[in-house]
Parts: C-alpha cells; sequence; structure tokens
C-alpha cells in the first residue's frame, strides 16, 4: 500500500497521484508539477498513449504509469501522499473513498459526486479526518469572487441571477460527456456545477427550494443542454438561474442585488471574472482588482495539507451544490417545486 505522511516534512515535495489524463488532469496536474512544493509521483489512465505523454510531461517514470487505479494506490513501490481525481464524474466517489481509506489527501475535479446521498458521506468523511478533500471549484480563488463574499458576508443578497453560455454540446461531441451513466447528467452538472457554486458560494445564501425547466439533447432526456431555475433561499430571497450549452460562446454572469445596490461578476471563457459596483443612483464603479495574487488551484491545495488549514472549497460546499442539482433534474422532471434537502431527515 502506498506510504503516507499526513503533514509531509516542509523540506519534502508532496507526492501526487493524478487519476485521469483529460482536461482537468494534465492542467492542474501540470500546476502540480511546476509547484515547488509538489512532485507528480505517479499517473493513472486507461489510454495508454495519454499515460505515456502525460508521463513524459511529468517526468514520472514507466514503473509508476498505471492503467488501474487501486493498483497505483496499492503498489508499495508508490509512495503517495495525495491524488488527484480528473476522471468522469460518477467515478469521483469511489476513487476519492478508496485514497481517504489509505490516508491520503485528495483534490477532486467538481461535482464532487453526482449522488446526493454520497455527498452527504463525503461531508462526514471529511469531518472525521485530518485529511484534506478538495473540490475543483476554482472561483473561490478568485479575486473577484471572493470580494464579493466579503460584501455579502454578513447581509446576504436579496435578489440574484445567474447565467452561463458554452458551446458544450458541440465541445463535449464523442466524449464521456455526452454519455449520463458517466458526467451524471448534462450541461447542469458539468459546467453549470461552477456557475451554482460561484453564486451559492460567494452570496452565503442557502438554497430552500427550486422550479426548474430543461430542453434535452437525449431522447432519454437525461442530457440538459437548457435549464432555467426559479431558486428560493432560506432568508427569503430569491433567485434567476439560466444555463445554455449550445451557444457559440462562453459568456458568465452573476449579479447579486441588495439595499445597497448590486456587485456584477462578469467574464468570458474560462480567465478570472471582473466585479463591477452598482449604487442605488444606478452609478456604476469598477474597482481594481490584482488578479497576479490569486493562488493556483494546486497552491491552494498545497497550502492547505502544509498549513492543517480547510481547503478553499470543502466537501459542504460540494453538498450544497449537488443538493440543488439533485433537485432541479426531479423538479425540471416532475414541474413540481422541490425543496432543497442537505441532510437525509429532510432538513436544510
Amino acid at each position: 500500500m502506498c506510504a503516507h505522511a499526513s503533514a509531509p516534512n516542509s523540506d519534502t515535495p508532496i507526492r501526487i497521484g493524478v487519476v485521469g489524463l483529460g482536461y482537468i488532469g494534465t492542467t492542474v496536474g501540470g500546476q502540480f508539477h511546476r509547484h515547488a512544493d509538489a512532485a507528480i509521483q505517479a499517473v493513472c489512465d486507461l489510454d495508454t498513449d495519454r499515460l505515456a505523454t502525460a508521463g513524459t510531461e511529468f517526468d514520472v517514470p514507466p514503473a509508476t504509469r498505471y492503467t488501474e487505479y487501486e493498483t497505483m494506490l496499492d503498489d508499495p513501490d508508490c509512495e503517495l501522499d495525495a491524488v488527484l481525481v480528473g476522471t468522469p464524474h460518477t467515478l469521483h466517489y469511489d476513487q476519492v473513498v478508496a485514497a481517504l481509506d489509505r490516508d491520503l489527501h485528495v483534490y477532486c475535479d467538481k461535482p464532487l459526486t453526482t449522488d446526493l446521498d454520497r455527498a452527504r458521506e463525503l461531508v462526514d468523511r471529511a469531518d472525521q479526518t485530518d485529511q484534506t478533500l478538495m473540490v475543483g471549484y476554482q472561483r473561490h480563488l478568485q479575486t473577484a469572487f471572493q470580494r464579493a463574499r466579503e460584501r455579502f458576508a454578513t447581509d446576504p443578497p436579496r435578489w440574484v441571477t445567474a447565467s452561463i453560455t458554452q458551446d458544450w454540446i458541440a465541445d463535449s461531441a464523442g466524449t464521456w460527456r455526452l454519455d449520463p451513466d458517466l458526467s451524471g447528467g448534462g450541461f447542469l452538472f458539468d459546467t453549470g456545477s461552477h456557475l451554482l457554486d460561484g453564486m451559492l458560494w460567494t452570496t452565503g445564501l442557502e438554497p430552500e427550494s427550486v422550479a426548474a425547466s430543461m430542453d434535452f439533447h437525449d431522447d432519454e432526456q437525461r442530457v440538459d443542454r437548457r435549464t432555467h431555475l426559479d431558486v428560493r433561499f432560506e432568508n427569503g430571497a430569491t433567485g434567476t438561474v439560466s444555463l445554455h450549452g449550445d451557444l457559440p460562446s462562453t459568456r458568465e454572469h452573476i449579479h447579486c442585488w441588495d439595499d445597497r445596490g448590486a456587485l456584477y461578476l462578469e467574464g468570458t471563457q474560462w480567465g478570472s471574472r471582473e466585479i463591477f459596483e452598482i449604487d442605488t443612483d444606478a452609478s456604476e464603479h469598477v474597482p481594481y482588482i490584482d488578479h497576479r495574487q490569486e493562488r493556483t488551484r494546486a497552491g491552494a491545495f498545497v497550502d492547505s495539507i502544509r498549513d492543517g488549514t480547510e481547503p478553499p472549497a470543502t466537501a459542504r460546499d460540494a453538498l450544497r451544490v449537488t443538493a440543488l442539482t439533485d433537485a432541479a433534474y426531479e423538479a425540471a422532471r416532475t414541474g413540481d417545486r422541490i425543496p432543497v434537502e442537505l441532510e437525509s431527515n429532510g432538513q436544510r
């Protein structure tokens, strides 16, 4: 079984095993590879071509390149401190649990899991372990979202609108993202997960119930390409969320209104977002944002392990997103307004 030290010596790089060598595995894996306090110790993927390419890029010798995840975890010659889980969504839960069972830290791409009961279980696991479990919601690391969160820390907004567009259907053609057995759903469970997280984390609002409508890409109505949500929050605030995965380009908007005016978070493609402050007289201010100070996802994960601190995006953050997503799919299929239940006993 992989050797592990829960708090690696500060003079020793944190040894990372990467499972899944698609976009996330190679992008965040590349951040770890370039980080002074981390080293890619092993890589794992079913695709042997990807395995060879990433192994060469990350300086991983053939002896620690694997096609089976548990073989990597249990190889006595493969000493790991942490794993990066960058596989299709429905595989996350089993792989996260396997790593935690071996006392490894985990960075998991979003969504943490596509199953609500399993999301609740992982929150309990995270609360009971000294290991870091970080979820790949990178908006928590962006200065614009952090500034907005500070504004709403004690007084959440009364009304929120959020939207995102992407040429997701075309981009996902021929990939696992259009296979609901691997993706767990459609655009809402993929790119939409970032939008829901950004809205919930920034505002601090707790969703109470949701009504929804969806258009589906597949005949079985499992892969949504357009979604509209009407969300009610516990404090009486309301929100509308619109997602369209069959439009030409990527744009994101989150608008949060309170009695002092509004904050607008805007952005295109996948770069850092900008923030606009709207006063009650409709005048607009653009505060200076220094994006150079923003940490990478790998850097934040390493800091959490080194310092023994809570990661920027936690299992509980991921649970809120999964609970709202789960209720949204049920609402769209039934036509009913569905309660958002964070706890298994029906409590929010």
